[in-house]
């Protein structure tokens, strides 16, 4: 197994990032790790050329502000060289299927149900 060198947890509930930082820690496959509660904070260290980008990226769909949609099609204005080696795993509580579609077309085919496990944590991996 490989060791993940950044990821990004982007969740509005304080007590999802917690755990998720927990069950990711313990597991000990990421170097480095970085919590938003906002996706727009998330998305600001991602325009900053000067910041180290993820190799992955948790998020949550259903945020205040720019949500999970929101923040997956802006980074689409980003260059492709900044965000071509960033994988986006979905972390929803939805089952919705217009979500899933929406998903689908934005080209997020990596979706896991709430809660993050160590076995969902491990099959990202």
């Amino acid at each position: 197994m490989h060791m993940i060198n950044k990821i990004f947890l982007i969740d509005d509930d304080p007590i999802t990032n917690f755990i998720n930082k927990d069950i990711i820690t313990e597991l000990q496959l990421v170097q480095k790790m970085e919590i938003f509660t906002e996706a727009e904070a998330a998305l600001d260290d991602l325009r900053n050329v000067s910041s180290e980008d993820p190799n992955l990226i948790l998020l949550d769909l259903n945020m205040p502000g720019l949500n999970g949609f929101d923040f997956i099609e802006a980074l689409q204005d980003l260059p492709a060289a900044k965000i071509s080696h960033i994988k986006i795993v979905v972390l929803t509580s939805s089952k919705h299927i217009r979500d899933l579609k929406r998903l689908e077309q934005l080209g997020v085919g990596n979706i896991l149900n709430k809660p993050l496990t160590k076995e969902k944590m491990l099959s990202v991996i």
